[in-house]
């Protein structure tokens, strides 16, 4: 009995046991870390935070956009003066006459833009950009601005190359000079001819699309500038001589005997030249866009060098916007509102400029053509004033 009792004993005490251990707290609470495991823990913890951040910087970085500098208009405004690119070869655009002062078509339009900005025509320091380096000198910085009868193209306006080009100031196309005596009439009569052709210029590329599209055969003779191209001919070493028309008609007057030589009435292409900034400075680009149009509005709205005092008290809402009188759309270009005004006092509106350079009393007098207002027929046209 006394066997069954200890028995027994040793199964409540297993029982209570079991009992005692099945009604304790499902879980503990956590032990509370000791002061130098928490900071060891908080230091591990900010080292690896730290060391995502260090990783992911570099694609942040990459992610954000580029931070913007200050505008070429600002510089120049520092500097005192607009660099412009331009030619010094082409007569009625861009030469250098007897006393070594840039004059022409082309230059006006540099001119225009120093008065605009600057306040003052003369605040322009010229320099030659040749056919070959003048977009280079665009994109370097070597020039703040390009006038120098360029043709704007698909290719030239692409990030490839890079320009943001202006209004067009001068609607052309490529013809053809021949001598009177070569019995050529017309470009289908040069099959086998040698022609005269200025280097990296869509002139050369326009020559072989025109003869190659008619089934002519021709040799080119290239050079680099203007003038050697034009001398070239002039000696009989071609038989032909091609560039834009306009540019025909100014070498021409260059030539020993300019009587001797005709352009044959054949356009091989559409050449509308322009001005042209590098690409990525919209305020740049917008202040010399709207002097341009600053100037065929000017024209348009009958305002001249010798009235734009007196316009200042016209009542038309264009002119009045036009001139700074009424609005703020100088200062919206980062331009004084009456900017037009120093441009058209000193340098003249669009008509004056083809007028002095290109007009009746030239040795061009070329006709305006396309290049009329688009009120008289011709394509020069700017957005509302507005």
């Amino acid at each position: 009995m006394n066997k069954r009792l200890s028995m027994m004993g040793i199964a409540l005490l297993v029982i209570a046991i079991v009992y005692s251990a099945c009604s304790s707290p499902a879980a503990a609470p956590a032990a509370t870390p000791a002061p130098a495991e928490a900071a060891a823990a908080t230091a591990a913890t900010t080292e690896a935070a730290a060391t995502t951040a260090t990783e992911a910087a570099p694609a942040a970085e990459a992610a954000a956009p580029a931070a913007q500098t200050g505008s070429l208009l600002d510089t120049v405004k520092s500097r005192g003066k607009v660099i412009c690119g331009v030619n010094n070869q082409l007569p009625g655009f861009g030469v250098v006459d007897q006393n070594g002062s840039y004059a022409g078509f082309d230059i006006d339009f540099c001119k225009a833009v120093a008065a605009a900005v600057l306040g003052d025509q003369n605040a322009v320091e010229y320099k030659y950009a040749s056919s070959n380096d003048r977009f280079t000198l665009v994109k370097t910085g070597e020039i703040d601005v390009l006038f120098r009868n360029s043709t704007w193209t698909t290719t030239r306006d692409s990030a490839e190359v890079g320009m943001e080009f202006m209004p067009v100031n001068f609607y052309d196309g490529q013809g053809m000079m021949v001598r009177k005596d070569s019995g050529i009439k017309t470009i289908e009569d040069m099959d086998g001819a040698t022609v005269c052709v200025q280097s990296g210029t869509t002139t050369e590329l326009n020559l072989a699309d025109y003869f190659r599209a008619r089934g002519l055969e021709f040799e080119p003779v290239v050079f680099e500038d203007n003038d050697k191209t034009l001398a070239a001919y002039d000696e009989g070493r071609c038989d032909g001589f091609t560039t834009d028309k306009s540019g025909l008609v100014a070498s021409q007057t260059k030539m020993q005997v300019p009587a001797d030589h005709m352009i044959l009435e054949d356009t091989m292409s559409k050449e509308p030249l322009a001005g042209a900034v590098s690409q990525g400075d919209p305020a740049w680009a917008d202040a010399v866009r709207w002097v341009v149009y600053g100037l065929i509005q000017a024209e348009e709205s009958g305002v001249t060098s010798a009235n734009v005092q007196d316009m200042l008290k016209s009542e038309d809402p264009t002119i009045k916007r036009l001139l700074g009188v009424e609005g703020e759309l100088g200062s919206k270009l980062g331009l004084p509102n009456d900017y037009m005004v120093k441009v058209i006092e000193q340098v003249g509106n669009y008509g004056e400029i083809w007028d002095r350079n290109l007009g009746p009393d030239t040795p061009f007098n070329l006709p305006r053509g396309l290049n009329a207002q688009w009120t008289d027929g011709g394509l020069l046209y700017t957005p509302p004033f507005r």
